[in-house]
């Protein structure tokens, strides 16, 4: 009877644990919108605490140091998004004249495809002629695909009404938080919780601030090198091949999409083209094997297999926001597994 209540006992906690972990996945796919403003809201938060410690030092509150660095850096967002919308803008305007050269370019691989089936068509056996399927126009997935992972415009106000607060909130009561999120925790575990914390704390700092300087330089560094290659909106296409620069793996190729379609209207021959994916591959072998190392350092301890399972899941969970969280979500994951007895296998299955 021992050895049969102890395997029951043991299918009951399998069990136990799977439906607990569907429950959770469930939870962070039905409240997206407000776990993503959270973990966006800590993310930004630990982003600015230096400053706010910086003023610390010079006797400043901790509540007016909040306010002042979360203004300034409200300022700072507006005049760059400033930038990039006036920028956006004349686009905007001038938009048909590549709209007009990207449909005759699918044109043209539409007409070679076309060409392609015929001759396939010719070589296969001839059956018999049923009813032709008919095509129905499906909606075009864009705005969809920009849209996922926010939901809706309400998602969208929610975050962007809530994130600041959130942020300055987070900041002024850094130390009231710590203390409090150490009471939930018996006394003979708190030296190991703080120690956690304290690790989770370097980590997402190091990323954050490492990943916003490496972006930095990627966008400085386009910015030039779109400059030289004469290419129309050198500063806007840089910013968004910059920041697709970032993205792990894909990044090298996601970056040449926006120089390519300006492109369109401007180069006749392929060599150009062949430069700036040269160049921009460059860069994103800059960025990974030197800026990252040397910015980031070695603060997100994560293999490659685990950091492409977590974009892979995050990403098909909450989009392209579910991107940017994937590396810190897996990443302080992996420091709670380090520092409970239990998960440690799991904490040295993610690591380098």
């Amino acid at each position: 009877m021992t050895t049969e209540t102890v395997k029951v006992s043991a299918r009951s906690n399998a069990s136990q644990r799977i439906i607990a972990a569907g429950i959770v996945f469930g939870f962070c796919y039905f409240a997206a919108s407000v776990i993503m403003t959270l973990l966006l809201s800590i993310l930004l938060a630990y982003l600015l605490d230096p400053f706010v410690e910086w003023l610390e030092r010079w006797r400043v509150s901790r509540a007016l140091g909040s306010l002042v660095v979360l203004l300034l850096a409200l300022a700072l967002v507006t005049g760059m998004a400033y930038l990039v919308f006036d920028r956006a803008d004349h686009f905007a305007r001038d938009w048909p004249k590549y709209s007009a050269v990207l449909k005759q370019a699918a044109a043209a691989v539409e007409r070679r495809l076309e060409r392609l089936e015929a001759r396939v068509s010719e070589l296969a056996p001839e059956g018999p002629r049923g009813p032709q399927a008919v095509r129905v126009a499906e909606p075009r997935p864009v705005l969809s695909l920009l849209l996922r992972g926010i939901g809706s415009l309400y998602s969208v106000l929610l975050t962007a009404t809530f994130v600041p607060f959130l942020v300055f909130f987070m900041l002024a009561a850094k130390h009231q938080v710590w203390h409090g999120t150490l009471q939930l925790f018996p006394t003979a575990h708190r030296t190991r919780v703080k120690h956690a914390l304290d690790q989770v704390s370097a980590m997402l700092r190091g990323y954050v601030v490492g990943n916003a300087l490496v972006a930095m330089i990627l966008v400085l560094l386009s910015w030039a090198f779109f400059w030289l290659m004469g290419l129309e909106y050198p500063f806007l296409t840089a910013v968004v091949s910059g920041l697709l620069n970032l993205v792990p793996y894909f990044g090298a190729m996601l970056a040449w999409i926006p120089p390519f379609v300006i492109g369109l209207s401007q180069w006749s021959t392929a060599l150009p083209f062949f430069i700036v994916a040269a160049g921009l591959s460059a860069l994103h072998v800059l960025a990974i094997n030197v800026l990252m190392p040397a910015l980031v350092g070695r603060r997100v301890q994560l293999n490659a297999l685990a950091v492409t399972v977590a974009l892979l899941f995050w990403g098909w969970l909450w989009g392209w926001m579910g991107l940017i969280l994937a590396i810190p979500i897996t990443a302080t994951f992996k420091v709670i597994c380090d520092n409970v007895e239990r998960w440690e296998p799991v904490g040295r299955w993610l690591g380098d």
